[in-house]
C-alpha cells in the first residue's frame, strides 16, 4: 500500500458558537465554523484580504474545551479532510468538513479573563495532607 497523507492544520477565529449533539451511543458531536484569512493582490497592485470558512467537526471533544468555543475565539485545529454527500429534494449537495484529531486536535489560542483566572486557580491550587511525599 502507498503512503499517503490527509492532513490540515488551521488557526483562525470561531464564527459563531459551537453546536454539541450526541450519537445514539452517547459520543459528543461538536460542530463549529473557522474563519482564516489571507492576502490577494488586486489588478491596481493594492492587496485585499480575502475569508476562508472551514466547517469543522469534532467528536468526543472534552466538556472544558466546549465550553469555551465561542464565537471570536481563536483556535488552533488540527485534523484531516472529510468529502460528503447527500441528497434534498432529489439534488445532491456536497459538503467539505475538517474532522479534528481527537486528543489535540483543538487547541485555544486567546485566554479570555475568566480563562486566564481559572488557569491560575489550577495552578495555584496545592493537594491538601501530602506534605511529606519526597518530591
Amino acid at each position: 500500500m502507498a503512503f499517503t497523507l490527509n492532513k490540515i492544520q488551521l488557526i483562525g477565529s470561531l464564527g459563531k458558537d459551537a453546536e454539541t449533539s450526541f450519537t445514539t451511543t452517547n459520543t459528543s458531536i461538536t460542530k463549529f465554523s473557522v474563519a482564516t484569512t489571507h492576502s490577494k493582490k488586486t489588478a491596481d497592485g493594492n492587496y485585499e484580504n480575502l475569508t476562508t470558512w472551514h466547517n469543522i467537526v469534532a467528536f468526543g471533544l472534552n466538556d472544558f474545551t466546549k465550553d469555551r468555543l465561542k464565537k471570536g475565539s481563536k483556535v488552533y485545529v488540527e485534523g484531516r479532510i472529510d468529502h460528503n454527500k447527500y441528497e434534498k429534494d432529489g439534488v445532491t449537495k456536497y459538503f467539505t468538513s475538517v474532522i479534528a484529531n481527537n486528543y489535540d486536535g483543538i487547541i485555544l489560542l486567546d485566554k479570555s479573563e475568566k480563562q486566564s483566572s481559572e488557569y491560575k486557580t489550577i495552578e495555584n491550587h496545592k493537594p491538601e495532607g501530602n506534605d511529606d511525599l519526597p518530591f
